[in-house]
């Protein structure tokens, strides 16, 4: 096997990814506080072409330089928006019919592995704070809580890692 070259890939361009069609999903960061986070975050939305992202609370907006060097560029590609308030980003949502889905660890949570993405439905996956998580208030505001099953001795993943595996599910779901 031949490692390919990044001019074999067969990407698209700037104007050709705005003009594409989006996957009907919406991403929520809440109150994130690692611009390396936030800007991972816009890779992986980047390279499943997600509709948009909200930035709300302390999480940093773009141009910025330290979110630049994990976005690679995804900061200009991915729609996005500043909120201060998340839970005004996510009454609004609610009321145009998309689904919230906060990842977070909760009491009833679904796992991941059992969270079935509905035909023709869009969704909101909400990520929060590093330390502190999901609010309790936008869980309570939440249509669902989606858990990712973890097997070992930490209590939690990286959000930018959480945001790709839940993120690849639903994309392959649909």
């Amino acid at each position: 096997m031949r490692k390919l070259e990044n001019s074999e890939l067969d990407r698209k361009n700037v104007e050709e990814f705005k003009a594409s069609e989006k996957t009907p999903i919406i991403v929520i960061l809440d109150d994130v506080r690692s611009l390396h986070n936030i800007g991972s975050v816009f890779r992986t939305c980047d390279a499943f072409l997600i509709e948009k992202v909200y930035l709300c609370g302390i999480t940093a907006t773009p141009p910025n330089k330290e979110i630049h060097k994990t976005a690679l560029g995804a900061t200009e590609t991915v729609a996005w928006e500043y909120a201060k308030d998340v839970l005004e980003v996510v009454t609004k949502l609610k009321g145009e019919g998309v689904s919230i889905q906060s990842v977070e660890q909760v009491e009833n949570s679904v796992m991941l592995n059992d969270f079935k993405v509905v035909a023709d439905q869009k969704y909101a996956l909400v990520f929060g704070n590093e330390v502190k998580g999901v609010s309790q208030a936008v869980v309570d505001l939440s249509d669902g809580v989606i858990e990712i099953p973890q097997l070992g001795t930490k209590h939690s993943l990286n959000i930018s890692v959480s945001a790709g595996i839940v993120i690849w599910d639903l994309f392959q779901q649909m």
